[in-house]
């Protein structure tokens, strides 16, 4: 048997890319320097993945900021604004993920979305109508070369034909279907080159094909891969996909002249029924995705051996494969010092996941049956002995408890009622009383909550952490930094404040240090977009709030002020999907134990004299099935009611608001409304604010704020743009709606950019009230 990774993290076990990028943002370091760091990584994980005794080992998976990126820059799917800049290619891509603003010109930059059901962000190609698309690029091959170099066969990965031409986005006349011969064209010139390079094998990523497919999306497949393979020689070719199974498009996907198919079985829930009702073809190697590249818990080896038994009865050739990329989950355990073996023992990282594979190829390799593994071994070798009794050492991980149950959690949950999720009166009458109490604007002007994390900030933090100084100085310097915020805030004129989150680290892992039922790493980080990583906490057993989490410096920020403060928090949903779960229950559970949690949080805050309450759901798409006859039953009909458990206690005066950010919410806008926000601030500006027609379609009832400005680009909006755009807002939702806002939180920014950003931001405000 052989073994195969789709894709490997990249930011480095210790985030070395993510700094190397930074400094090249603020010119401390040369483009040289830059790829030379971008080199040493690669090697460093090719390398990996060649010890653990992977066959199949990515290359073209490394990017310095987004795979679909790097597919469309190296088709020449350029803007035409970006090449006028005139830069460097390097530039001229960082240009189209960040944005740009210098000598060159001012441009913004490209939309950014979730990557299909996970936390990942891609950058949304744009195809103008005049675009050539065209081999252009030669990053593929290039790296391809470079693992050659160090002895190392690969399989270069690509973002597949028809993903590709679902992700764009086509800003002219033109649609999709226009551009289909061209894309053909330019993947047959791929592999073409391929073939001249002696490449052996190609992977093509075709996640699209998980999502639901019309008899014309199937029709568009094939042409494009009939057209593709016809040039196909020596280099085979494998389509990977992955999130999902391929039930529309199964028996047409494996009638085409693939030499292997991935399919996933953790997350492809008819992918077995599939193989048995149609077969697998003989001709071909099913790669089959069965550990885990999403979530961090140990293979369960004996139902993994009994998919692997089941496919060889079948006389499938089969190749064990992770389930997608392990750019999802983070780098290694090795890292991790301060939680005991009493939990680590539970985890596999991306290192781990390579000799999870390595350990059940051998045991599929033993050709025995899985559950008669005890009694006398004496008859194998050395070898064997070793891996029987890793074998063994699984089979006692998954038949023992964890001590994850709390029965005051269980008790509490039983206690809900339907009246729970009810909030009274009804949104209309809240909204009438809440403009009388507050007395706000037009337009009324706030941020999403976070202020930048400046040196300084993230050295407080840290000193405490190490216990260099005591509480009292660590509270006492976050106090000082909020003093400066509000007024700062007051100042330029802002209408509702926000404190500046000055002691968070991240929008999850803060609650999740509060709650019951969390387990936090030290190294393990994941990449979010970019530069941007994350430290998913783990769910390791029932959630509780174990005390008062944001009170205390929420109200220390509103007595700093006479404006109206928000509190700030992250919602069930959110902190749910931004963490990796459990899978010893359903997500239904986990998120109703985490409502509760908040809901104790918000009439804390409540009862504390805050009137504004912001319950973040940043993340609400991201577990939606990628299937629409799914959506309800196994996600929306349980998370939409959670967060509204949070908030339904609440007096009808306190505002509800929620915020989301870099999703397609378009089709789920009456889901959204559901939630029984009062206000709900949007990121729309990367995304033309496509979003408002959807609004305006459904009669959308809660207060909105679409994002004024795109927080993840370093480029300053000007107040004429920012009036340009709010007066696009204006022809699409009702002005005593219409809130101005950021289109997210501003951790990421530095303070110049930001504090220019707000203040145009303000200003166009008060310039639309005075105009319009």
């Amino acid at each position: 048997m052989q073994t195969s990774v789709i894709g490997y993290p990249r930011i480095g076990t210790l985030r070395e890319l993510k700094f190397a990028l930074e400094k090249y943002f603020r010119n401390e370091i040369t483009a040289t320097e830059l790829q030379t760091t971008a080199k040493e990584l690669r090697a460093i994980h090719w390398q990996s993945q060649k010890e653990a005794g992977v066959d199949f080992i990515p290359s073209n998976d490394f990017s310095f900021y987004d795979i679909v990126l790097d597919s469309a820059f190296l088709f020449n799917i350029v803007p035409k604004r970006y090449k006028k800049l005139n830069l460097s290619e390097l530039d001229t891509y960082i240009a189209m993920a960040r944005g740009y603003q210098g000598a060159g010109g001012d441009v913004k930059a490209l939309a950014m979305k979730k990557w299909f059901n996970t936390n990942y962000h891609y950058i949304v190609p744009e195809i103008e109508d005049d675009t050539e698309i065209k081999l252009t690029g030669d990053k593929l091959i290039r790296e391809y070369k470079e693992a050659k170099e160090r002895g190392i066969e690969t399989k270069p990965i690509i973002t597949g034909a028809y993903t590709l031409l679902k992700l764009c986005r086509y800003t002219g006349q033109k649609t999709a279907d226009d551009f289909v011969d061209v894309f053909a064209a330019a993947y047959k010139e791929l592999l073409t080159k391929c073939e001249s390079e002696n490449v052996k094998w190609i992977q093509f990523d075709e996640p699209a094909l998980v999502w639901d497919m019309t008899v014309e999306d199937i029709e568009v497949f094939k042409h494009l891969y009939k057209e593709i393979l016809s040039v196909k020689s020596d280099c085979k070719v494998l389509l990977q996909t992955y999130f999902g199974d391929v039930r529309d498009v199964y028996e047409e996907l494996v009638a085409l002249p693939f030499d292997g198919i991935g399919l996933d079985f953790i997350e492809g829930k008819q992918t077995s029924q599939l193989i048995e009702k149609y077969g697998f073809p003989k001709d071909k190697l099913l790669f089959a995705g069965l550990v885990n590249g999403k979530n961090i818990w140990k293979n369960h080896y004996a139902r993994t051996l009994k998919v692997l038994d089941e496919l060889k009865k079948k006389s499938i050739n089969t190749v064990l494969s992770t389930s997608c990329s392990l750019l999802h989950v983070p780098y290694t355990l090795a890292h991790e010092k301060k939680l005991g073996e009493e939990y680590l023992r539970y985890f596999a990282f991306a290192e781990e996941k390579l000799i999870e594979l390595s350990e059940l190829k051998q045991l599929a390799e033993l050709d025995i049956k899985v559950n008669n593994l005890g009694g006398d071994n004496n008859e194998k070798n050395v070898s064997d002995s070793e891996i029987l009794d890793s074998y063994k050492a699984n089979v006692e991980l998954f038949s023992g408890s964890r001590d994850c149950h709390n029965d005051a959690v269980a008790k509490r949950l039983a206690r809900v009622t339907d009246a729970d999720y009810v909030r009274l009166p009804e949104r209309a009458k809240r909204q009438k009383l809440q403009k009388e109490l507050f007395q706000l604007p037009e337009f009324p002007t706030t941020t999403i909550g976070s202020f930048p994390q400046t040196k300084d900030v993230k050295a407080n933090r840290s000193a405490f952490k190490k216990g260099e100084i005591t509480k009292e100085q660590y509270v006492n310097f976050n106090k000082k930094k909020i003093e400066e915020c509000v007024k700062w805030q007051e100042e330029i004129g802002l209408d509702v404040l926000v404190h500046g989150e000055y002691e968070r680290n991240d929008m999850v892992e803060y609650f999740g240090e509060a709650l019951g039922g969390f387990l936090f790493t030290e190294k393990a980080w994941v990449q979010s977009y970019g530069t941007r990583c994350v430290k998913p906490p783990v769910i390791w057993g029932d959630v509780y709030r174990k005390k008062p989490i944001t009170v205390d410096w929420s109200v220390f920020a509103q007595s700093q002020t006479s404006h109206i403060m928000k509190g700030m928090l992250t919602g069930p949903v959110t902190i749910l999907n931004w963490s990796f779960p459990r899978e010893d229950i359903s997500i239904k559970d986990s998120i109703a134990q985490i409502a509760l949690a908040i809901r104790d949080e918000v009439l804390d805050l409540e009862a504390n004299g805050i009137k504004m309450i912001q319950i973040d759901e940043a993340a609400l798409r991201e577990k939606l099935p990628l299937r629409k006859s799914d959506w309800y039953s196994e996600y929306l009909d349980f998370a939409i009611p959670a967060f509204r458990l949070t908030h339904s206690g609440v007096k009808p005066e306190t505002q509800i608001h929620t915020h989301m950010c870099y999703s397609e919410f378009t089709d789920i806008i009456p889901a959204i409304d559901d939630m029984d926000a009062d206000v709900i601030t949007f990121e729309a500006s990367r995304s033309d604010l496509v979003i408002l027609d959807s609004l305006r379609e459904n009669n959308f009832e809660t207060e909105v704020g679409p994002g004024v400005y795109d927080i993840h680009s370093p480029r300053v909006p000007s107040v004429e743009e920012i009036v340009t755009v709010l007066k696009k807002m204006l022809t699409k939702i009702e002005r005593r709606k219409l809130w101005v806002n950021p289109d997210c939180g501003l951790k990421t920014r530095g303070v110049p950019e930001t504090q220019a950003s707000l203040k145009n931001m303000v200003e166009a405000a008060r310039i639309l009230r005075e105009t319009v």
